[in-house]
């Protein structure tokens, strides 16, 4: 089948699902405390349903797939849906977002379904930080979600990303710094992006990688690896050889020029960019019965039409109306 590409020539390669919009935690970046609206099941995408859109767009060269949610291990006995896309010969990477809360009892049954990468978000490694940052007093049960993964090595690499904040993120650095040095985890910096279910977001918010990596470097100097091979996470080491830093700069550093991925919500949207003010809807045609060939042309027209760039920053912007647990990370 011919490859999936877009309307700027960038062939799509990853696919970010998200399975549910729910959350355990209610993190200030995100949403609000009293919560957001949950959409009902019958909304939701069937795990039947996503793995037929993922072999459609795997067959196009769309070979990375990431889950995500919301907070994807509250949605019941997701290794179903690992076990069904690990099965597809056109998948080749099968990876899971997630804040660690329910990892350590599920993890066993998500690596033997064929899980095959895992990204961790934890942004305090202070547990009253972590409880200001999240409203849930929970750090000790994602550490040990953490430790519960590690102890698989067939699940690599655990990646731990850090949502950077000004005003916030800057007592957790060196803490973060230490932690990459001690463990087999690979911290990412990403910066503060305007995806709050608040509207809360400015640019004075967001704390700069650049300036992070100066604060990581007055204590460990760093050198430069290069980019990993999505091109989003800019690679860092310590020169002295102990561990890993990345850093993901999409509002001081975009890297739009390369993007190679969409994403599916959990009811079955189509979105071409994080920050895209259209969608297309995937779960009317396939719930009406449509043909392969039918969701191959909706997806085709779709992509084609694809951002060239995000607009964060500049003039004239504005937030998408969905905070990021209902797009999917």
């Amino acid at each position: 089948m011919k490859p999936l590409i877009d309307g700027h020539g960038r062939p799509i390669g990853d696919v970010r699902i998200s399975v549910t919009d729910r959350c355990n935690f209610r993190c200030q970046y995100c949403m609000p405390a009293e919560g957001l609206p949950w959409l009902n099941r019958e909304s939701l995408l069937s795990y039947e349903e996503m793995a037929r859109l993922v072999a459609l767009l795997s067959s196009m060269g769309v070979h990375d797939v990431r889950l995500t949610g919301g907070e994807p291990l509250v949605r019941k006995e997701l290794w179903r849906l690992v076990e069904m896309l690990s099965g597809l010969d056109d998948v080749h990477d099968l990876s899971l977002t997630t804040n660690g809360y329910l990892l350590k009892s599920q993890v066993d049954d998500l690596v033997r379904a064929g899980l095959k990468r895992l990204n961790v978000s934890l942004d305090s490694l202070a547990p009253d930080r972590f409880f200001q940052l999240t409203r849930r007093d929970s750090l000790a049960q994602v550490l040990e979600g953490l430790e519960a993964a590690e102890a698989h090595p067939e699940l690599r690499p655990i990646k731990v990303n850090v949502v950077a904040l000004k005003d916030f993120t800057e007592d957790e650095v060196v803490r973060f710094a230490d932690f990459a040095r001690r463990t087999p985890y690979v911290v990412r910096f990403i910066e503060f992006m305007p995806l709050d279910a608040d509207h809360a977001w400015s640019a004075d918010k967001v704390l700069p990688n650049e300036e992070i990596r100066r604060l990581i470097s007055e204590v460990y100097p760093l050198e430069q690896v290069g980019r990993d091979r999505h091109g989003t996470s800019r690679r860092w080491r310590f020169a002295d050889g102990e561990g890993e830093i990345g850093f993901i700069s999409p509002v001081s550093e975009p890297f739009c020029g390369d993007c190679n991925r969409i994403r599916l919500t959990a009811e079955g949207m189509l979105r071409t960019c994080l920050f895209s003010m259209h969608e297309t809807d995937l779960r009317a045609p396939l719930r009406g019965g449509a043909s392969d060939d039918e969701l191959e042309e909706i997806v085709r027209d779709a992509v084609w039409r694809k951002e060239l760039k995000h607009h964060v920053g500049e003039a004239g912007f504005r937030q998408p109306p969905r905070s990021m647990s209902r797009i999917g990370g």
